[in-house]
Parts: C-alpha cells; sequence; structure tokens
C-alpha cells in the first residue's frame, strides 16, 4: 500500500492474536510457547485501550492516517463495504460489530490464561473488562424494532443500520445476549440473507444490495463457517446443518475447492452458486472453511489443563461416517470414529477423558475456577 512493503491497515487482527492464544492454550499449546508470547499479548491488550479505542467510548474503531490507507479496515476492507440500510456510506471513525466480538473473547482469552498461572488479580480484571463490553454492546448495537444487530457505529455513534452478515461473527464468540438470538438466527436464515449457497454479506432488502458485489451481498464461505460455528454455539443446530450443507454442495461445483466469495444470486434462480469474477482460489481461510464446519458439527473442543476432550456430534445422515486418524492432542495422537451423533476417541494420552457434551466456557470457568499453579 502507498509503494511500502508493509501495511498493517487491519483493526481485528490484534484482538484476534489474543483470542486466538486463549483458545490454543485449552487446546494444549506448549506452555512455554504460551509464556513467551505472554508480553506480545499483553502489549497487544494496550494497544486496544490507548488506540483501538482512541475516545475511551468502550468500543475499538478504526479509520485511517492518511488517504493512501484503507477507508475500511475490517475484514469487509472495500471501500464501500459498510453501509446504512438506505446504502449511504458510513463515515469513520467505525466501530464495527464483530470487531468487539474478537475483543470480547481476548479479554476472556487473557482471563483464562491469567487464572491458568494463578494470578487471580489479572483475571478479574479482564473478566470485569469483558462483561462490561458485553452489556454495552448489547446497548448500543441492538436494533430492537428490526430484530438484529447494527453492523458498526459510525463517527457520530449512530448505529449504522444495514443488515449485514457481520453480526453472524459475533455468535462464535459469545457476545450475543440470549434473549436477541433467537431473533437474529432467523434474520440470518431469512430469504433475504441466506442465498441457498450461503449467508449473504448484505441481506437483498438492503439500499446498496448486489448480489455480485465484494462484500454488499456476495457469499464468504469462511464468513459462513464462523456463523455456523456461532449458531451451533447458541443452540441453532439446523441452521447451522444448513449453511454447512450448502457450502459443502456448492464446493461440488468448484471441484471441491471453495473459492473466496462467489456471488449472491438466490439458488431458486441458478442451479449453481454464480462465480465472482477476482474472486480468489486458492484462499486461506476458503480452504479451511470445510474444515471448521466439519469441526463445528462435531462439537469438537478440548481442554488440556481441565484433562477432556469434549464432543457433541450432529453431522447430518448424508454426511457418511467420520473417521480421522493422527489427530493431535496433549502430546499424543488420537483417532475419532463418529456415526450421526454418535462418537468414539481412540489414543488419548493419559490424564484426558472423552466427555460428550459441551465444553465449559471461559466465561464461567474465569468465574468459577480456584487458581490452580501459582506464578
Amino acid at each position: 500500500m502507498g509503494g511500502k512493503s508493509a501495511y498493517y491497515g487491519s483493526v481485528d487482527a490484534t484482538p484476534l492474536f489474543v483470542a486466538l492464544l486463549g483458545e490454543v492454550s485449552r487446546w494444549g499449546f506448549a506452555a512455554e510457547t504460551i509464556a513467551a508470547l505472554l508480553p506480545h499479548v499483553d502489549r497487544a491488550l494496550e494497544w486496544i485501550r490507548n488506540y483501538g479505542d482512541k475516545d475511551g467510548d468502550g468500543f475499538v474503531e478504526y479509520q485511517r492516517l492518511n488517504d493512501r490507507g484503507l477507508v475500511n479496515q475490517g475484514w469487509k476492507d472495500s471501500w464501500d463495504g459498510i453501509n446504512f440500510a438506505d446504502g449511504t456510506l458510513a463515515e469513520p471513525p467505525i466501530a464495527l460489530c464483530e470487531v468487539q466480538a474478537y475483543v470480547y473473547s481476548a479479554y476472556l482469552g487473557r482471563a483464562w490464561m491469567a487464572y491458568d498461572v494463578g494470578d487471580a488479580a489479572l483475571a478479574a480484571e479482564f473478566r470485569d473488562r469483558a462483561a462490561r463490553l458485553k452489556q454495552q454492546f448489547n446497548e448500543q448495537f441492538w436494533l430492537p424494532e428490526r430484530g438484529y444487530y447494527a453492523i458498526a457505529l459510525d463517527k457520530d455513534k449512530r448505529s449504522v443500520d444495514a443488515c449485514a452478515s457481520n453480526m453472524g461473527q459475533c455468535l462464535l464468540f459469545g457476545l450475543i445476549d440470549e434473549d436477541k438470538a433467537q431473533l437474529m438466527a432467523e434474520r440470518l436464515m431469512s430469504p433475504e440473507m441466506f442465498s441457498g449457497w450461503g449467508v449473504r454479506t448484505l441481506a437483498t432488502d438492503m439500499g446498496a444490495y448486489n448480489p455480485a458485489s465484494y462484500h454488499n451481498g456476495s457469499v464468504w464461505p469462511h464468513d459462513n463457517a464462523i456463523i455456523a460455528a456461532g449458531l451451533m454455539r447458541y443452540g441453532f443446530v439446523e441452521q447451522a446443518q444448513r449453511i454447512s450443507t450448502a457450502l459443502l454442495e456448492a464446493a461440488e461445483h468448484t471441484e471441491g475447492r471453495l473459492p473466496g466469495l462467489f456471488c449472491g444470486f438466490s439458488r431458486e434462480h441458478f442451479e449453481e452458486p454464480v462465480p465472482y469474477p477476482t474472486a480468489c482460489s486458492p484462499q486461506a481461510w476458503a480452504a479451511t472453511t470445510p474444515i471448521q464446519l466439519v469441526k463445528s458439527l462435531m462439537g469438537y473442543y478440548p481442554d488440556v489443563a481441565l484433562g477432556g476432550l469434549w464432543m457433541d456430534p450432529a453431522l447430518l445422515a448424508s454426511y457418511g461416517d467420520l473417521h480421522i486418524t493422527n489427530a493431535p492432542m496433549a502430546g499424543g495422537r488420537i483417532t475419532i470414529d463418529i456415526s450421526g451423533s454418535d462418537a468414539t476417541v481412540h489414543g488419548l494420552p493419559q490424564g484426558m477423558e472423552f466427555r460428550h457434551g459441551t465444553r465449559p466456557r471461559a466465561v464461567d470457568l474465569v468465574a468459577q475456577a480456584k487458581p490452580r499453579r501459582k506464578v
């Protein structure tokens, strides 16, 4: 960008780094590596507090520093990707809904890592930050008259009221209030949002909708994989299965390789996904989409510190049986077999148990857990 060799116009990479480290710490990632990265985690959290939230309103927002940078710095980084329901462009600084979810997950990830080494005070600090953010988000982003969340807040802290897929990503990280999730899931799966091949980036009844646009009506597989995982988290299993099946069927039309995106035309009008002319294929996050979809329907979540591997399979019969070998787990390798809702695991390392059901949420563990070891 601008002739330079590197460009850092990303508002979401920083909180996602912290959130990811918090999750892999539960998977049993090397403790010494986690410890070595903690100073960088804390610098990232400092950036969130002092630079990501420059106006101190509790939300992370972005605005480019000069006219050579990206206007939009979330994953929808096209110039027209963030707009109101009437199609008017939002003006920065912009606080995206999904970025607040990433920050929420980062706070909980840091809280869990603090508890894991016995630092109860630091854990409480980030647990409380997460709780405040969740309350504030649900108060300011929820649009009760529409039954969905604003995609963002603009420079004047107005709700950017377009119905977009971004809100679906908030489900995965647990930022959505339970009493609002049903309406939100219904909107995501409505004919305006769900094309039959996946959830559109923007609803068909929005002013900026264009099924052949980059971010205003297209379908992105990675976006859908995150939404499906979030729907599973909140118990909307059938909806997650519909999205997963649609994307796996879409892949059959591209020789098994999902592109970065395809057009948002309805499946009722076209027998296969309409290609987006300049879509990347292969693309890393599209390539990982089928893996994420299957993992979500497996309900596959370990916690090595708690000594458990949790699974709650919801794979459709049409998928057939699932057989996975050589999967890494707590320094060993395991074999997994799933048929419908039945799962068996072989080769779990000593100290690990297979448990059917849902892994305890980090937010609940942080609130209840006692430190297990001292710093």
